[in-house]
């Protein structure tokens, strides 16, 4: 598999990134990832919306807190032709009991603790921790990628703005 070494760093510390770089205009790469109530989910379920997918390394950390909390307000602006997927290696118990203790209902979130297919498919497995990198990808009604925001430095938040501007562009075509 491969392999991308200072991909991202944590606190300045240089990580490596399992998988291929993808780019806007592929295609979306399946996965198997299992929901709150231990259910696998693949790309497929949300056919014909416009996905939004958070991928972060652990809700239980500030910055993916805020950032999870963040998108699910977000989300009750985009109407129901979006959904918004936040994926993490948390176990879903965990995802579950965050998104009650944090009042989160409008983001989707799945776990890909299982197999680490979204991880290895979408390549951003971080090798030196079995954690997801920070990344936001927009995949459109027809399974493209439209957009990617790899965030650098995986302590910092992504750009939301700059998400929300992508989502108006992808919407307008």
């Amino acid at each position: 598999m491969q392999e991308r070494p200072n991909a991202v760093t944590l606190r300045g510390k240089p990580l490596t990134l399992v998988g291929p770089e993808l780019q806007v205009g592929d295609k979306a790469p399946d996965f198997r990832l299992m929901n709150t109530d231990l259910q696998p989910v693949t790309l497929k379920d949300f056919a014909g919306k416009i996905r939004i997918i958070s991928s972060v390394p652990s809700l239980d950390t500030d910055v993916c807190s805020r950032e999870t909390q963040r998108f699910n307000q977000l989300a009750a602006q985009m109407g129901d032709d979006v959904v918004i997927l936040t994926v993490s290696m948390d176990l879903p118990f965990a995802q579950k009991r965050w998104c009650g203790a944090h009042g989160v209902d409008r983001v989707v979130t799945l776990s890909d603790y299982l197999d680490h297919s979204f991880g290895f498919n979408y390549g951003v497995r971080i090798k030196e921790l079995g954690l997801l990198a920070r990344v936001v990808f927009i995949v459109d009604r027809d399974g493209v990628i439209r957009y990617i925001q790899r965030v650098p430095e995986i302590a910092q938040e992504p750009d939301y703005d700059d998400v929300l501007r992508a989502l108006a562009r992808i919407r307008s075509q």
